[in-house]
């Protein structure tokens, strides 16, 4: 009977550090700098780079990341939109520019130094994508297929 008690806590010690192998340690500086700025947001979670951390969470029905430095410093915040949630300027400039393209991810980028958009258009042959932060879009990327 010993035995199998023994056997038993050790299987359960294994099975609880493999299910917390992976969950993510946030700096304190990181995690006070969130809650001031996102006291409500909902579903929060966290994400680490090398010189980053990533909150994905959900705030007035919205899908949002927020990325800080490993100090805690805020980086930016970025969205999906769709491009009726253009500004008309860069929405009419997209249209108009490429129209051979079709969008296959679009998302805002806000930080200290303003708004940017980045959209991914795509047709048979090229993926790339593109920054607009003027009203006009520039080439960011470009892959071809």
């Amino acid at each position: 009977m010993k035995k199998i008690m023994i056997a038993l806590v050790i299987l359960i010690t294994v099975m609880r550090t493999t299910a917390f192998a992976n969950e993510i340690i946030v700096k304190q500086e990181v995690l006070n700098a969130f809650k001031i700025e996102y006291s409500s947001a909902k579903e929060v979670n966290w994400t680490a780079g090398e010189n980053y951390y990533k909150a994905s969470f959900t705030m007035n029905d919205q899908k949002l990341f927020a990325f800080y430095t490993i100090d805690g410093e805020f980086l930016a915040l970025t969205r999906y939109v769709s491009s009726l949630e253009l500004p008309e300027n860069i929405q009419n400039s997209l249209r108009k520019q490429f129209k051979e393209k079709w969008i296959t991810d679009l998302f805002e980028v806000a930080n200290s130094e303003g708004t940017l958009y980045y959209a991914t258009l795509e047709n048979a042959d090229s993926k790339i994508i593109l920054k607009s932060a003027t009203g006009y879009w520039t080439l960011y990327r470009k892959d071809e297929k």
